[in-house]
C-alpha cells in the first residue's frame, strides 16, 4: 500500500529460500520428472465459528514478493548443502516467477471461510514453491486487520489505540501488525516506526514508571503536565485511581491548564469510569476524555459500551496483536488444477473444492455470496480480479486511505448477528454454485467412487 518505505526483501534481496524443505524436494522431484505444466492453488480459510467473517489483507505483499522471489549465489550456496541435485540448482538458478496468473481479492474485502482470498496459477514448481510465503504474507494481516474491525464495530464510535508492539512477534511483526490495526479498524498506534512508514496517527501517554520515579504522585503530574501540556492524559492508577484522578485534578488546577485527561489501565473500568467523569465535570473539566487500556479486546469493550460507561477511548495491546482468543487462522493454498485437470481433496472437514473460482456477491452483503467457478455465469458482483499476469501487476497500489474505505463499506453490510458477541454458533459459508457442485461430484466420481 502507498506510503510504506519497506518492501517485502531478504538479507540478499533473494527469497526463494522463504519456503518449508518439503517444498523444495517436491519442486527437485517436479522438475526431474517433467511435471511443469499450469498448476492452480487456491488460498482460502477454513471454517471456524470464532470468526465469521474476515478483512482480507496481504495481497499487495504477494505481489511485491513475486519478482523477488529468486535464487541468488548464497541460495543457490544452501540448496547444495540441503543436498539438492546440481540440474535442479541450475534451474532454479535462472528461475524468475514470470509465467502464469494471480487473481485476487483487493486489500480490504470482507470474505468468509472457504472464499478464495487468492489464486495462483504458474507452472506446477513455480506455483507450489510459492505456497509458505504467499500463506505467510496472507494469513498474519488478515488475523490482525479481521480483530482490529471487531473491536472498531463494538466501540461505537470511540476512538481505539493499538498498544500491542511489545507483545508482538518481533519487530516487524510489531510494524505490520500497527499497519492491519489501522486499516481494518481504525487504530492509532503507539509504535513510532509504524507511523512513520505508513503515516499512521500515532498516540501515547505516560507508564507508571513514571508515577513511581517521583517522590510522589501530584509532582509527577506537575512535571509531566508542565512538560507536555497540549498531551497531558494522566495515568491515574499506579497507587488508587480515585484518588489518582483527584490529584490529577488538583494539579492541572494549580498549573491552571485544561487537561487532556486521564487513563485507566486497571480494576472495574465501567465504574471507575464514572467516579473519574464525575470528579472531572465537578472540577469544570467536562472536556477531558476518559481512555481505558489494559487487558481490553471487544468482548470487554463491548460490555464498557453497552452498560454506558463514560470511555471516551480505548487501547488494545496484546488481545489485538497476536488476536489472543483466536492467534492463528486455518489458512491453506491447495491445488485446484494441474495440467487442465480439476483436482480435490476428500478427506472430512479438509475436503476442498476443484477448479479455477470466483466469488459472487449479491446484494452487496457476504450473506448471499456464491462460490462457484471462475467462468460460471452467476448474478452478483465478482470478489476476485485478475491482479498479475506474465510478470506484469494489473492490481494497481490503492494506498492505505482507499483500502481502509473498502473495509469500512464491506463492515458495514455485516448482518447484526455477526458484528458483535455472542456473534454466531457456526460460521457462515457461502452458498456453493451448481456448476462448482456439478465439477465436485465429477472429480469425486473419477478419483474415489471409480474403483
Amino acid at each position: 500500500m502507498t506510503g510504506h518505505h519497506r518492501r517485502v526483501s531478504g538479507a540478499t534481496g533473494h527469497l526463494g529460500l522463504c519456503t518449508d524443505l518439503y517444498e523444495l524436494r517436491m519442486v527437485a522431484s517436479y522438475l526431474q520428472q517433467g511435471m511443469t505444466a499450469p498448476a492452480t492453488f487456491s488460498l482460502f480459510i477454513r471454517p471456524n465459528a470464532a470468526r465469521p467473517w474476515y478483512v482480507a489483507l496481504g495481497i499487495e505483499r504477494v505481489l511485491e514478493l513475486l519478482p523477488s522471489f529468486t535464487f541468488g549465489p548464497e541460495e543457490l550456496d544452501e540448496l547444495e548443502r540441503l543436498g539438492i541435485d546440481r540440474p535442479v540448482r541450475e534451474a532454479l538458478a535462472a528461475w524468475q516467477v514470470d509465467a502464469g496468473e494471480l487473481w485476487a481479492v483487493p486489500d480490504g474485502t470482507v470474505v468468509l471461510a472457504q472464499e478464495p482470498l487468492l489464486e495462483m496459477t504458474a507452472p506446477l514448481p513455480i506455483a507450489q514453491l510459492l505456497e509458505t510465503a504467499v500463506v505467510n504474507l496472507v494469513q498474519y494481516p488478515t488475523l490482525v486487520a479481521t480483530k482490529a474491525a471487531r473491536c472498531e464495530l463494538v466501540a461505537d464510535g470511540r476512538k481505539l489505540a493499538d498498544f500491542g508492539f511489545r507483545r508482538a512477534h518481533g519487530l516487524e511483526t510489531g510494524v505490520e501488525a500497527a499497519l492491519a490495526a489501522y486499516v481494518g479498524g481504525g487504530f492509532a498506534t503507539s509504535n513510532v516506526e509504524a507511523g512513520r512508514r505508513f503515516g499512521i496517527p500515532t498516540t501515547g501517554t505516560m507508564a507508571h514508571s513514571y508515577v513511581q520515579a517521583s517522590t510522589d504522585e501530584r509532582e509527577a503530574f506537575r512535571r509531566f503536565a508542565t512538560d507536555h501540556p497540549e498531551h497531558s492524559i494522566l495515568l491515574v492508577d499506579t497507587y488508587d485511581t480515585v484518588r489518582g484522578v483527584r490529584r490529577a485534578i488538583e494539579v492541572c488546577q494549580e498549573l491552571e491548564i485544561q487537561p487532556r485527561g486521564v487513563r485507566l489501565d486497571s480494576g472495574d473500568m465501567g465504574a471507575l469510569a464514572v467516579e473519574a467523569r464525575r470528579l472531572l465535570d465537578d472540577a469544570g473539566y467536562a472536556d477531558a476524555t476518559i481512555f481505558a487500556s489494559g487487558g481490553l479486546d471487544e468482548e470487554e469493550i463491548h460490555r464498557l459500551v453497552t452498560e454506558g460507561a463514560p470511555i471516551d477511548g480505548f487501547g488494545v495491546g496484546t488481545a489485538l496483536t497476536v488476536s489472543q482468543d483466536h492467534p492463528g487462522l486455518d489458512i491453506v493454498y491447495k491445488l485446484v488444477e494441474y495440467d487442465a485437470r480439476p483436482v480435490a481433496k476428500f478427506s472430512g472437514v479438509k475436503s476442498t473444492f476443484p477448479g479455477r473460482k470466483q466469488v459472487f456477491r449479491r446484494g452487496g452483503a457476504p450473506t448471499d455470496d456464491v462460490l462457484s467457478l471462475r467462468d460460471a455465469t452467476e448474478e452478483g458482483r465478482p470478489l476476485l480480479q485478475s491482479a498479475w499476469q506474465d510478470g506484469e501487476r494489473l492490481l494497481e497500489d490503492e494506498g492505505v486511505a482507499t483500502v481502509r474505505d473498502r473495509v469500512r463499506a464491506g463492515l458495514d453490510t455485516l448482518p447484526d448477528a455477526w458484528r458483535r458477541p455472542p456473534y454466531v454458533e457456526q460460521a457462515p459459508l457461502p452458498t456453493i454454485g451448481r456448476c462448482l457442485d456439478e465439477l465436485t461430484e465429477e472429480v469425486r466420481h473419477a478419483v474415489v467412487d471409480d474403483e
